[in-house]
């Protein structure tokens, strides 16, 4: 048996989410959260260098000049899917492994918001998931496109890198395509996906200004397009998209996005009472109030529409929080911990509401 598949294994065994191996140390796995030693014997360089060839994919193994950092899914046969970071610590390959559960979950079984399902199945526009990096943005997607699976009919093309959950045909046709192995890039594969007659386009990441612009144009016409964006708040999404933009085309950029925004949603993960981690996501749709502070540029407002925007379905993190803790799913401790501004939260727990958006917006 191959070290990975032992160690892999063994963490699927123990309901590992994360696997992390590093040289002269024994592999540590996280369970709900918790960073555990796993029992398993030390590993050598060796043994890690053994484990990258084993394990990596052809396209990457073939490259003239091997990258220090690599992205990439594996599949071991009758244990799992797992995505796949190494990089390289004194000179030695380092690896971090995520378990990609195959059963994709449904927005209900997450508990998320129950108005991501309208959202999903709407006609077009752009929505965006936003969070830090393991903050569950993968796995919030997989459900959001398997709601349009379940109840659609209509052509899905997803461009990923690397592939995470695998979705099998319902009500939609979907089409998965990896960089690297279905197509040379993102660059390559978003150049083309417009002639692919999609109806609902899932880019695995926004990295640049083509992303952004494929997106655009894609939502211009018709199309739902569903992608990620590492921000902590749903607010900051709008900012971090126009960064992409040189300033000449910015304002271009933001009338096209206020037209074309379905909404932005930003999660964060937090510790369960029952174990595990529950996502509490801030929701920001693009009602009339939020379309005209986008295209009027009064980007600094937009955390006070959410605030406000709780009868259209929008919430804070602490308006999430609050819920949450109120509802015995979370501690206030844990509650508060993830607050973006706790002392607020603290305030909202003991029935104290300054109602700070509605003056603002006011004003």
């Amino acid at each position: 048996m191959s070290i990975a598949r032992q160690i892999l294994q063994k963490a699927v065994e123990t309901d590992a989410s994360d696997v992390h191996l590093k040289a002269d140390a024994p592999p540590f796995f996280r369970v709900r959260g918790v960073l555990l030693e796993s029992g398993l014997p030390k590993l050598s360089g060796d043994d890690l260098k053994r484990t990258v060839q084993d394990i990596l994919p052809a396209h990457l193994k073939n490259k003239p000049e091997p990258d220090l950092e690599m992205d990439f899914s594996h599949y071991e046969e009758g244990v799992g899917r797992f995505r796949v970071n190494v990089f390289m610590s004194r000179h030695i390959p380092t690896l971090a492994f995520r378990y990609v559960k195959t059963r994709i979950p449904t927005i209900e079984e997450l508990h998320l918001p129950s108005i991501l399902e309208s959202l999903a199945l709407k006609d077009s526009g752009i929505i965006m998931l936003c969070g830090a990096t393991s903050s569950g943005k993968s796995t919030t997607l997989a459900a959001l496109l398997d709601c349009v699976n379940r109840h659609q009919r209509c052509r899905i093309i997803t461009v990923e890198d690397p592939l995470e959950y695998i979705f099998t045909d319902m009500q939609s046709v979907i089409t998965q395509r990896e960089v690297g192995l279905d197509t040379p890039s993102f660059h390559s594969a978003l150049k083309h996906v417009l002639r692919q007659d999609p109806d609902v386009i899932m880019i695995g990441e926004m990295r640049d200004s083509l992303s952004l612009s494929v997106a655009l144009s894609a939502a211009e016409t018709g199309h739902l397009v569903l992608s990620t964006l590492h921000v902590n708040t749903a607010a900051q999404s709008v900012h971090r998209i126009l960064d992409f933009f040189p300033n000449s085309e910015r304002d271009q950029v933001r009338m096209t996005l206020a037209g074309n925004l379905a909404a932005v949603l930003c999660q964060r993960l937090v510790p369960a009472k029952q174990g595990g981690v529950m996502a509490a996501v801030e929701i920001m749709i693009n009602t009339p109030t939020v379309r005209k502070l986008i295209s009027e540029n009064k980007l600094d407002v937009l955390q006070a529409a959410i605030e406000t925007g709780t009868e259209d379905g929008m919430q804070t993190f602490n308006q999430a929080l609050l819920k949450m803790i109120k509802s015995g799913i979370v501690t206030e401790k844990n509650g508060l911990a993830c607050s973006p501004s706790p002392e607020q939260l603290k305030m909202n727990l003991q029935g104290i509401f300054l109602d700070e958006g509605r003056r603002i917006l006011g004003g």
